[in-house]
């Protein structure tokens, strides 16, 4: 019998803004390489690398509006942390297991054919799952899907975001600037104190110093949207008198901004891939492969072998509305990389123009198809089992 899970309003807006934001995304997608392939293509494609103000566009977009973008997967991370899904060890092993057989498998596969290489860098690439599309893919499902599988996706994909940014302040940082380093983490800290001991109640003060934090962060070699992640938990949680916290307010207000500007400017400024005369032998690369191979096959072999794993030993258990079909269905969503995908490789590559394009080429294949598969798996097979009990009582 299916359980008819109380959904938060946050975890509602943040569905909803998922299911739109996600078809913005798709349309700048498109738009982008229709536009990188045109006669506009080398007008188009130069306008991202014009200087601003010490900065190329393009570096002002993954550097500090994807700081925003950061911050609000660090809001939403805390919002899970403290009371949604993963705010009970229980109902979180689950999700944290299931993440971590995602990151793990297609990290692997990546690193099993490029290990040796200059191509090894990109291991971090399949790791991730864009929480947008495949909560958009999801939203197009309805009610043909359990209520518990969107908030298995979404605990899943915020896990897998959260260990994303763990292997970008690991593994690509640049040279590192040890003072600035220092400053940005006495910024933090005094976020922290304001907080905490304080009690300090003025967004634009945290504003403030997270900016502060992200110039820090910037010159350190330290990725400067990990800023983002890091004024996330310095922001207060206590409730205020209107029944909210600030950080549940900026949260609110971040919704729409990142899913309807911040990331579809993130698209348009990245997936400009010229399809040029060799694309066929670029997607044939170990590098291109192992990306491909990663989100399409590597993600759901991680999550269903990590979450069988786990019900097996008795760590924990399936959620009654949920059968194995289900958790297939979300390890298929998850091979949609994208965002988070071409954010790393941006890293990874960075100068190599040739390797960043062949990489994007597979990340947008292997999400298109990762997507398309999910969609058809759970929509033939992915009714909630209490219809599978109707319709098996009618036989």
């Amino acid at each position: 019998m299916a359980i008819d899970l109380p959904l938060s309003e946050a975890f509602k807006e943040f569905a909803a803004s998922g299911k739109a934001g996600g078809a913005v995304l798709i349309f700048c997608t498109l738009a982008s390489l229709v536009l990188a392939n045109s006669p506009l293509g080398h007008a188009y494609l130069h306008v991202w690398h014009l200087p601003l103000a010490g900065l190329s566009i393009e570096n002002w977009i993954n550097d500090a509006l994807m700081a925003v973008f950061f911050l609000l997967i660090g809001l939403e991370l805390k919002r899970e942390l403290r009371n949604g899904e993963l705010s009970d060890l229980k109902n979180a092993t689950l999700p944290i297991v299931a993440a971590a057989g995602g990151i793990a498998v297609p990290a692997c596969i990546h690193f099993s054919l490029n290990h040796g290489t200059p191509a090894q860098a990109g291991l971090g690439i399949p790791m991730a799952t864009d929480i947008a599309f495949a909560l958009g893919v999801l939203a197009l499902l309805g009610n043909r899907v359990p209520a518990s599988l969107k908030i298995f996706l979404t605990a899943l994909a915020v896990m897998d975001d959260l260990g994303a940014i763990v292997v970008i302040a690991l593994f690509y940082t640049a040279q590192l600037s040890i003072g600035y380093l220092a400053a940005a983490l006495v910024v933090f800290l005094l976020l922290i104190g304001l907080s905490r001991l304080g009690r300090v109640r003025s967004l634009p003060l945290y504003l403030l110093g997270g900016a502060l934090m992200w110039f820090f962060m910037l010159q350190s070699g330290v990725h400067a949207t990990i800023a983002g992640v890091l004024l996330a938990f310095a922001l207060p949680d206590a409730v205020t008198d209107d029944g909210h916290s600030l950080s549940d307010r900026l949260e609110h207000v971040l919704h729409k901004p990142v899913a309807f500007a911040i990331l579809p400017i993130f698209a348009l400024a990245n997936t400009g891939v010229v399809i040029g005369p060799g694309w066929a032998q670029a997607l044939a690369s170990s590098n291109s492969l192992g990306i491909v191979l990663g989100l399409a096959v590597g993600k759901p072999i991680g999550i269903v072998a990590a979450t069988a794993a786990a019900v097996a030993t008795g760590l924990c258990r399936l959620p009654s509305d949920l059968a194995w079909r289900h958790v297939l269905g979300a390890g298929l969503l998850g091979g949609i990389g994208f965002t988070m995908s071409i954010f790393i490789t941006n890293l990874a590559f960075d100068s190599q123009a040739g390797v960043v394009t062949a990489s994007k080429m597979a990340i947008l294949l292997a999400s298109l198809a990762s997507g398309l598969a999910g969609f058809a798996w759970l929509k033939w097979h992915g009714a909630p089992l209490a219809a599978d009990a109707d319709r098996d009582a009618r036989a």
